[in-house]
């Protein structure tokens, strides 16, 4: 609880925050996805949800997608943000009740079809 609080407060603090959306449909799509952890989150309506990616580094030309569409009216990514030298902290609004998977796919760039991690978080909105 200590780590996300400090991650969020890092978060809160940043000024470099870039807005983003959903994976567009003209984006490359990901592939299979390979077993990964999945997190199961619940939260409120109105609460913020931070999911943490562990940050690639800069010379590996990896980046983190988000490889599947997600319910948009159970959650709406709104920032993310690198935090420290490790994580990057993807930040959405519970905006209605309801339940969604968010995937994350690690692929060679945002044009690469291969999903070299991934990463799911499993979020119910109350």
């Amino acid at each position: 609880m200590r780590r996300l609080l400090t991650t969020l407060g890092l978060l809160a603090g940043c000024s470099t925050f870039g807005l983003v959306g959903s994976a567009h449909a003209d984006s490359t799509p990901v592939g299979p996805l390979p077993a990964g952890p999945i997190q199961t989150i619940s939260v409120k309506k109105g609460q913020l949800v931070a999911l943490a990616l562990p940050r690639p580094s800069r010379s590996s030309g990896l980046v983190w997608r988000v490889a599947r569409d997600y319910d948009a009216e159970v959650v709406r990514q709104t920032e993310e943000a690198d935090v420290g030298d490790s994580s990057i902290v993807v930040v959405f609004e519970a905006a209605g009740a309801g339940r969604t998977t968010v995937y994350f796919a690690q692929t060679r760039g945002d044009a690469g079809a291969q999903a070299l991690k991934a990463r799911r978080f499993r979020i119910t909105v109350t």
